[in-house]
């Protein structure tokens, strides 16, 4: 059974990096947990945390709520980016 903050680990609205955090499991499990071999996954996972901190940040000072975007949101935005 999956702990509350595993389920919230594993939801698309509250985890904009569920992607990532996937790529880099299955790398390091993939690698026997060579990390050295998943350099570029742990870069993207954290590109990805640090692009929403920053897009949550703005949110927050702006008063606007919920600070973190839905997914549906988050597709908006990358899509409206390029």
């Amino acid at each position: 059974r999956m702990s509350r903050h595993a389920k919230k680990l594993r939801d698309h609205d509250i985890n904009p990096c569920l992607a990532e955090t996937d790529a880099t499991t299955k790398c390091m499990n993939d690698s026997n947990y060579n990390k050295d071999l998943c350099t570029d996954y742990f870069l993207k996972y954290k590109n990805c945390r640090k692009f929403w901190h920053g897009i949550m940040m703005q949110r927050k000072r702006s008063g606007v709520k919920p600070e973190m975007p839905s997914a549906e949101e988050r597709k908006k935005i990358l899509e409206s980016m390029g």
